[in-house]
């Protein structure tokens, strides 16, 4: 990096021209970081953020949360701190994408949004702590706090689900139920400690009564990983009155809203959402990668695929026909 120190690069990245389109795989000129942020590439031992910690803003400095706010604003436009790009292809300035960037040899990131970790971690594993294990896994430990002998139940079996089953599993829950209308992953459900599967549309009865009825009134903690409204409503309901959790982990589509009626909240009942698992990023996701290369979680079993980078646009059709947990792209150093 020395001869290249404070020069523009160019390298390949997959770029996003329009909504619903596939990736055009393209040469990019990355500028040199300014202050405050980082280049790196491929092979860096670290791992980019999309949920930062400047340890300095009121949100840093709360035990309850990990929602950093310092860069929000600025990262949630597609650009970097200072309101301008470090992307351009053909002269047209290209936007970031969650403060993170990675189908891209190189990228440029805020400081506050990376974390170094082993430099003995297996990266092609070890970039799954990124987001989605993570995430999962925290919502189950931090969010939820799922407690020994409880019985669980998660909806959506993709990669953030079975997360959520592992992470259910290490807090010693009695009862994991996977819940998802892809049968193809029952299988896979079952290495991340998932008990008993169900297929909503092999019942008549709304989902809700199916658990309930299954879990001699509900669940003490439910997960809803899909991004749907109506299951969101649907794993509040299925919680146990009095005491049940219900946590929000996939992104529902923009202008969405859930509902559900008064009384189920009345009762006892609580619903919660979570962000990257409630880790505050820069601290836990070096211990994480410990913790795996310990093998006290599993990484490798969720990657399903290994894919050349120019093959990322096969990678997204797996994700949409259901027929992969994690695809991990080979991008040559």
């Amino acid at each position: 990096m020395a001869d290249t120190a404070g020069k523009p690069i160019k390298c390949t990245a997959a770029i996003a021209w329009e909504a619903k389109k596939p990736l055009s795989i393209e040469e990019v000129e990355v500028a040199p970081p300014k202050s405050g942020e980082v280049r790196i590439k491929v092979s860096d031992t670290v791992i980019p953020l999309y949920v930062p910690q400047c340890y300095e803003c009121k949100f840093c400095k709360n035990p309850k949360t990990n929602l950093c706010q310092k860069i929000r604003v600025t990262q949630g436009k597609g650009v970097m701190p200072d309101g301008t790009t470090r992307f351009t292809c053909e002269g047209k300035e290209i936007f970031h994408f969650m403060g993170c960037s990675t189908f891209s040899e190189y990228t440029v990131v805020a400081e506050i949004s990376i974390a170094k970790v082993n430099p003995e971690a297996s990266l092609d594993k070890v970039c799954l702590l990124g987001c989605g294990i993570s995430t999962g896994y925290g919502a189950a430990l931090n969010t939820a706090a799922v407690e020994k002998g409880s019985n669980c139940a998660v909806w959506g079996l993709g990669a953030v689900g079975l997360a959520v089953a592992m992470g259910c599993k290490a807090a010693g829950a009695a009862r994991i139920i996977g819940i998802d209308i892809n049968e193809s992953k029952f299988e896979m459900g079952k290495k991340f400690g998932i008990t008993e599967f169900v297929n909503p549309k092999s019942h008549t009865k709304p989902i809700q009564q199916v658990i309930c009825e299954m879990t001699d009134g509900g669940c003490d903690f439910t997960f809803e990983c899909i991004g749907n409204v109506g299951t969101m409503r649907a794993a509040l309901e299925s919680c146990h009155k009095g005491w049940g959790t219900s946590v929000i982990v996939g992104v529902a589509a923009a202008g969405e809203e859930i509902s559900t009626r008064p009384f189920q909240l009345v009762t006892g009942r609580v619903w919660k959402g979570t962000a990257f698992g409630g880790f505050k990023s820069r601290d836990s996701v070096p211990k994480l990668v410990d913790d795996y290369m310990n093998k006290k979680i599993l990484l490798d079993e969720f990657v399903s695929h290994k894919l050349s980078f120019k093959k990322i646009n096969e990678a997204f059709d797996l994700m949409h026909k259901g027929e992969s947990i994690r695809a991990v792209l080979d991008i040559p150093e």
